[in-house]
């Protein structure tokens, strides 16, 4: 089986390692024998060119929630850099293994995620980084409209921490607004860092402030579900064009 190479963004942050460092101990919970390695882009070492080269066969997997700047160009220029011809993995969203994520730490921040009265009346703010993709903030708002519909929260609005658009304030305004009895914040983040706790700032008023993804289960067997489809994916390309 190829290697799983963990490609995360990197923070000079320590909390940000260490989140990847927990969740690279899920999957391997999940999948024993399997080697996963990581890399990081920026700010956190090892880097793509260091880890690649002890690789005799790998699949890099994104940890990235959108598919955005660093998953269109800084990944595929790094592994070309690298000299690196990885197959890669689709980024991790959309999925309804992130809203389950969202849901776990929903729950954890005291939100009766199981009861649909609760959800009725419970307004959530989907609180993302930010893009200056308009295609990545269209997919952020896709999974607020999905979650939304599959579970029958009062309202879920998106906010972000940086870029343009609404910040976490206005989106909790426009949930009471809308007739939202109780409001909670859940932030579609990763790792913690400075554009978590900025939103965590912006959240003072919410009834319930999530924690970040994290290295929740879901997202661990996402990560085997995006390696899982880019591997078959390359091991079928060969005889496709043969």
């Amino acid at each position: 089986m190829p290697a799983l190479l963990l490609i995360a963004h990197g923070s000079r942050d320590p909390r940000h390692a260490a989140t990847v460092a927990a969740l690279v101990q899920e999957v391997r919970a999940l999948r024993p024998g399997l080697d996963v390695a990581t890399a990081y882009l920026d700010h956190c070492a090892p880097r793509i060119p260091q880890v690649v080269g002890r690789l005799d066969d790998a699949v890099a997997v994104p940890l990235l929630l959108n598919r955005a700047y660093h998953a269109k160009h800084d990944i595929p220029a790094a592994l070309r850099t690298a000299g690196a011809a990885l197959p890669v993995a689709a980024v991790l969203g959309p999925s309804p293994l992130l809203l389950a994520a969202l849901e776990r730490r929903l729950a954890e921040a005291g939100v009766d995620v199981r009861s649909a009265a609760v959800r009725a009346r419970t307004g959530v703010v989907l609180a993302a980084a930010g893009s200056s993709d308009p295609a990545a903030d269209a997919a952020t708002r896709a999974v607020a409209a999905a979650w939304r519909r599959s579970r029958g929260w009062a309202a879920v609005e998106v906010a972000y921490a940086s870029a343009t658009g609404p910040r976490v304030p206005d989106a909790l305004a426009a949930l009471r607004a809308a007739g939202a009895a109780r409001t909670a914040v859940s932030p579609y983040l990763l790792a913690p860092g400075l554009l978590p706790d900025r939103i965590a700032d912006a959240a003072a008023g919410a009834d319930a402030v999530a924690d970040v993804l994290g290295p929740a289960p879901e997202l661990a067997t996402l990560l085997l579900e995006r390696y899982d489809e880019a591997r078959l994916a390359a091991a079928v390309a060969p005889a496709l064009t043969a």
